[in-house]
């Protein structure tokens, strides 16, 4: 069996095509991702996700033999990299970018009582609006100022501060 290198190292597509789709797919994607998806994912960012999978099925693609040659998966893994990099570049100059790709967060909760519009706006339940309370040790919803479902999927937590609370709870003695 004899290895063709000239096939393993050549283009088999024109790398301006590579780049046209792998622009494409990148941006049609994070906008799915971040625009219509934007709440779903939690933990990690929607674009380092997206950014991960595309890697490696492009990077998959050239190492299996999907593409006959290596510079073409290279091409492909290098163009998401430059628009995942632009995009984030793009944030970090223009304010306006930002807002547009990042979405502000959503009170969920506001002086102890669930906004239920903002709720169902952003297909939160209560059972699991308050899940995810409890993850955060808040066993009673009027311990809460307010709840904001982040852009990223989390939720954050203000918590009331109950003077009569405080008032009512020991305090430590210093030794004398």
């Amino acid at each position: 069996m004899e290895i063709d290198w000239n096939s393993i190292f050549s283009f088999d597509v024109p790398v301006l095509e590579i780049f046209i789709r792998g622009t494409a797919m990148y941006l049609a994607l994070i906008f799915l991702f971040r625009v219509v998806l934007k709440r779903q994912s939690g933990g990690l960012e929607s674009g380092d996700i997206l950014l991960l999978l595309l890697i490696a099925d492009a990077s998959s693609n050239g190492m299996a033999g999907e593409y006959n040659s290596i510079p073409d998966g290279i091409v492909l893994v290098a163009t998401l990299m430059f628009w995942n990099f632009f995009l984030d570049w793009l944030s970090f100059k223009f304010p306006w970018f930002e807002r547009l790709m990042d979405t502000t967060p959503v009170v969920l909760v506001k002086n102890g009582k669930m906004i239920y519009k903002n709720m169902r706006k952003e297909y939160i339940t209560r059972a699991e609006l308050l899940g995810q309370l409890r993850e955060q040790g808040i066993d009673k919803l009027h311990q809460v100022k307010r709840a904001y479902i982040e852009s990223d999927g989390k939720l954050s937590v203000i918590e009331m501060k109950d003077r009569t609370d405080q008032q009512s709870e020991p305090q430590d003695k210093q030794p004398e």
